[in-house]
């Protein structure tokens, strides 16, 4: 949590740091999208959807402007 505070603080991390996290984003992003959702509850569909939407919304900010993070949602 505290690489998070690091960024909302406005400081700049070491450019591997930054892969580490875009590709973390990434992997939770995917396995998030692998999820049989249909076998959820209604209240577990709904934190899957919000997780999704903020990992995507989260993406988009911190990847470069050249519209590579709308590559990483793929819908199942």
């Amino acid at each position: 949590m505290g690489s998070l505070s690091a960024l909302a603080s406005g400081e700049v991390l070491p450019m591997e740091q930054e892969f580490k996290q875009g590709y973390r984003m990434h992997r939770v992003l995917s396995n998030l999208n692998r999820l049989d959702v249909d076998r959820l509850d209604s209240a577990d569909r709904e934190r899957v959807e919000t997780a999704r939407d903020l990992l995507e919304k989260v993406s988009l900010l911190t990847w470069p402007g050249d519209g590579a993070a709308a590559d990483v949602h793929t819908d199942p």
